[in-house]
């Protein structure tokens, strides 16, 4: 069971142009191809405790892409091109990142998701790159990805993955938003050659990692998926291993021999 988090925005559909949740069906369709189940999370009030008993039922979570995180979240005021905030997703899934690495339950950052987990662990992001790189590299415009070649770095779970991959040729992106103060605890693992940083991991849990790409997007491709998918059996196997409750010795007569599984 895979929980993925979903935008909140307005929405035309029939005669109906009203707020909801929403998120594109690519990013089910790659969990669901992988081998997962998807289950949608929209953005709605949240503390730990509600938190939890949501992350109760799943075993990985992916937080997707969307409107930029609020500036506010690291300290700085709103550049003129960032999105207007949306603070009930920005809380919602800051509160999921921190009660999921807390049980070390597998996740996957997509763009926003890999912005909002290094502003929810104490980093900051860059809010503009055209005033950074000069152009629109990261995010033609208009609905339509761009392509960037990734240099990988080796020996990262995300090079495992890609077999040891340590160039990802023509990923698709669209961000003009990227990482800028890398959180403690989180380790760049790939990046363009302008050094704008494209995926990082959390190095205090089995499975932690965040792409600033969209592998969403490249449905021949769901290395990425298929390995949170399989981090996410694990995490099931060994959590019902530990749920397990010992034999009570009431069960048995004195002499009876416990039946074996």
């Amino acid at each position: 069971m895979i929980g993925l988090t979903t935008y909140l925005e307005q929405a035309q559909t029939g005669v109906w142009d009203v707020p909801a949740a929403i998120l594109p069906r690519v990013y089910f369709d790659a969990i669901t191809n992988a081998g997962g189940i998807a289950v949608l999370l929209p953005p709605q009030p949240v503390n730990a405790a509600i938190a939890n008993r949501v992350l109760d039922g799943l075993d990985a979570l992916v937080v997707t892409g969307g409107k930029d995180v609020d500036p506010a979240r690291y300290g700085q005021a709103a550049h003129p091109q960032t999105d207007e905030p949306r603070p009930d997703r920005d809380a919602w899934e800051e509160v999921l990142l921190h009660q999921a690495i807390a049980r070390e339950l597998p996740f996957l950052g997509i763009c926003r998701g890999a912005q909002m987990l290094n502003v929810a662990l104490g980093g900051s992001l860059h809010q503009h790159l055209p005033d950074l790189v000069g152009d629109t590299t990261y995010q033609a415009g208009n609905g339509v990805f761009n392509v960037v070649d990734v240099a990988v770095e080796p020996e990262s779970r995300l090079s495992e993955l890609l077999g040891n991959q340590t160039l990802l040729p023509a990923v698709p992106v669209y961000h003009h938003q990227a990482i800028d103060r890398v959180a403690a605890g989180l380790r760049v693992t790939a990046a363009t050659d302008a050094g704008i940083v494209q995926a990082v991991e959390l190095t205090t849990v089995p499975f932690g990692m965040a792409v600033q790409w969209h592998p969403e997007q490249t449905p021949d491709d769901l290395r990425l998926f298929a390995g949170l998918i399989s981090a996410a059996r694990d995490f099931r196997a060994a959590r019902q291993h530990r749920a397990k409750p010992e034999p009570h010795p009431a069960r048995y007569p004195a002499g009876a021999e416990k039946e074996t599984a």
